[in-house]
């Protein structure tokens, strides 16, 4: 994000109030229905809150503010309009614990979270802590070193704790620690037939309902498919 307001944008004064207003005109008793049944709570359409979020630009206090009112499509947007680089790292550990709808808690971790220059440091401390929810942000940050910077992982130790504990774990964690099993596999060819040798023994998702087009959350079959458009197969 660069701070500067696009021509025609909300000036930098622009009260929650308004937003808040604005928001609610935006939102669709059907978009509510929908995300309901995903465990969101907000009815804004997302291609038009970030249409908003353009025109608002960046405004880091505003999007304090916003995130304050605890409302989830006030979050979604005060995530867009924020600057990610602002946030002290226990700031951002109170917002995560207080992020409980998914699109509100992937959001903050993509956008927020992996810009910032603490990321590591809450990577460390949320995949040790108890709640799964937290925990499961933690291993998101670590699928994100897994794909973009290994260096310094241990990846066999980390397929160790997957294998161990993936089958157990929570929905959301369970989510987020398949995922770096997948990633693992697929990025780093040295550990693949171990990661896929883990998906086929746990089966984790091995069922899930896949639309046809889409790739299966299946690690197996995730590996397999990511490997093949790599390599052109």
């Amino acid at each position: 994000m660069t701070g500067t307001t696009p021509t025609g944008a909300a000036p930098s004064g622009t009260s929650v109030t308004e937003v808040l207003a604005e928001l609610a005109a935006l939102a669709d008793p059907k978009t509510r229905a929908v995300n309901g049944r995903h465990g969101d709570d907000h009815g804004v359409n997302l291609g038009r809150l970030r249409a908003l979020a353009k025109r608002l630009g960046t405004q880091p206090e505003l999007a304090r503010r916003l995130w304050d009112t605890g409302d989830s499509a006030a979050r979604l947007l005060a995530i867009l309009v924020c600057r990610p680089k602002a946030f002290e790292p226990d700031e951002l550990d109170g917002m995560l614990r207080e992020a409980r709808t998914p699109k509100v808690h992937d959001w903050l971790v993509n956008y927020v979270v992996k810009k910032s220059p603490h990321a590591e440091r809450l990577r460390l401390a949320w995949s040790a802590d108890a709640d799964p929810v937290v925990a499961s942000a933690g291993w998101a940050l670590t699928t994100e070193r897994v794909a973009r910077r290994p260096a310094g992982l241990d990846l066999a130790g980390l397929l160790d704790v997957i294998e161990a504990e993936l089958k157990q774990a929570p929905e959301r964690l369970q989510w987020a620690m398949n995922h770096c099993l997948a990633q693992i596999g697929i990025d780093h060819p040295e550990h693949r037939a171990r990661a896929i040798a883990i998906g086929e023994r746990l089966a984790v998702l091995k069922d899930y309902p896949t639309a046809p087009g889409c790739t299966s959350p299946y690690a197996p079959a995730w590996i397999a498919e990511m490997v093949r458009r790599r390599h052109g197969g």
